[in-house]
């Protein structure tokens, strides 16, 4: 488990040009509409509210592009991500809109050695990230000392019911845990989750589950008050092929039947202690 990071590095450096190259992403529509916003922050604002004037930081940021939407609804943003040609893209998108966003080059673990304790009104972690850590008590910290005291964690992620599924069944299977556990999930599957002719040769991933009552423990644990928590019946992405129809209205996936029946992801607000020492 040791080198998680140095094999999910890799394979997300890899598929990061591709990500910008492709359609799914719109980084020309980024670039040709000032007022353009990503799908996923699109469907978030509802929740996230009025965010101008805010210092926020968006950890594990990837291309920037819900960083930049961020940004475009009036926060004061920082990106940090682990990957080196991410973070280069991201960089060049913010250039050529015109985006004053300050990037950061780190796993999330390290992210307050980087960017500094209590620094933040707003940690935004957007969907698919979590998924990447081995352990989320820790992130719950990590988040805890990126907030100044009365900050918020705005997260909307992949659904732990989701996580345990197998999409590669005829028929749609709990095959995953739940909870967290101390070894990873090892895939090695070609392709990602755009579309793209590209070929890869790092396919490799180390992936972790989390459940919610883990997730919530963790900012709890952390010093900070859960103030919202939502479930929903959708994701950004094609999760189970063949059970799920896009919204293209939204650009969500939910189950083309009763899509009541599972719980696809979910969104957290908590804030920190206005009371609490900085961490």
């Amino acid at each position: 488990m040791t080198d998680y990071v140095t094999v999910n590095r890799a394979n997300w450096d890899e598929r990061a040009p591709a990500h910008a190259a492709s359609a799914d992403y719109g980084y020309e529509k980024f670039v040709a509409d000032p007022t353009h916003l990503s799908g996923v922050v699109t469907f978030d604002r509802p929740l996230l509210g009025d965010v101008s004037g805010a210092r926020g930081v968006h950890l594990q940021c990837h291309i920037g592009t819900d960083t930049l939407s961020l940004s475009r609804l009036g926060a004061r943003m920082t990106g940090l991500d682990f990957s080196t040609p991410a973070l280069e893209i991201a960089r060049k998108l913010a250039a050529e809109t015109g985006a004053e966003i300050d990037y950061h080059e780190s796993d999330v673990y390290g992210a307050a050695e980087v960017l500094g304790t209590g620094e933040f009104d707003l940690v935004y972690t957007g969907i698919g990230a979590i998924c990447w850590l081995p352990d989320i008590a820790r992130w719950g910290q990590v988040v805890g000392a990126l907030l100044k005291p009365g900050g918020r964690l705005f997260i909307r992620d992949m659904h732990p019911m989701l996580g345990t599924l197998d999409e590669t069944q005829p028929m749609i299977t709990p095959r995953y845990p739940y909870f967290e556990q101390a070894e990873p999930l090892v895939f090695d599957e070609p392709g990602t989750y755009v579309d793209t002719d590209v070929s890869f040769q790092h396919n490799r991933t180390h992936e972790w589950n989390h459940g919610l009552g883990e997730i919530v423990t963790s900012l709890l644990d952390a010093g900070l008050t859960l103030t919202r928590l939502v479930e929903h019946d959708s994701v950004p992405w094609n999760a189970l092929p063949g059970f799920m129809t896009l919204n293209e209205a939204t650009e969500e996936w939910r189950l083309t039947e009763d899509p009541q029946r599972l719980a696809a992801s979910f969104t957290i607000e908590a804030v920190k202690d206005s009371s609490r020492a900085l961490t």
